[in-house]
């Protein structure tokens, strides 16, 4: 008997996130390519940082994929794309979500969404130099750009529990 092999389909995903101020209101934008198929995705939150919006135009690509896909992801951020190649954040998850023994690790919601999704998908992250004339790198900007500044943006729930928890009262 005979096991089929499934071929995964190639898709392409351009993320950028960014924030007026940082942090401040903040979007995200991606653009997902499978062939001659385009998508572009974008959203935004009221309060949050240029990090978190990086992350999240990661989460936004892969978590808009129906099946499991051989994925390509460009994005401008060397935090996310470092962060996911040099192994950075399996070692934070590995030491209780600490970069070291003082300092715990940021991010933590989003990174426990972006590597569940990382196991579904075959994703390889590439570095893109921002502003440099990319064409997709810089449609994502003006998708997050533009998502930033719509009216009545969503609460950024995470970025909000780790304000309240780094709080001081005492």
């Amino acid at each position: 008997m005979t096991t089929k092999k499934t071929q995964l389909k190639d898709v392409t995903i351009y993320t950028d996130g960014g924030c007026e101020p940082n942090p401040g209101a903040g979007g995200y934008g991606a653009v997902l390519i499978a062939g001659n198929a385009r998508k572009e995705l974008s959203g935004g939150f009221s309060l949050t940082t240029n990090n978190r919006m990086e992350i999240y135009a990661a989460i936004a690509g892969l978590e808009a994929l129906k099946f499991p896909c051989n994925v390509k992801l460009f994005s401008d951020s060397r935090y996310l794309v470092d962060a996911m190649t040099k192994g950075w954040v399996l070692k934070w998850k590995a030491n209780g979500w600490r970069r070291n023994k003082k300092e715990k690790a940021l991010n933590i919601d989003l990174w426990k969404r972006l590597l569940p999704l990382c196991e579904r998908h075959r994703v390889r992250f590439e570095w893109v130099k921002g502003h440099a004339g990319h064409r997709l790198n810089e449609r994502c900007d003006e998708l997050a750009m533009i998502a930033l500044k719509r009216p009545n943006l969503s609460v950024d729930e995470g970025y909000e529990q780790t304000q309240i928890e780094s709080q001081s009262f005492f």
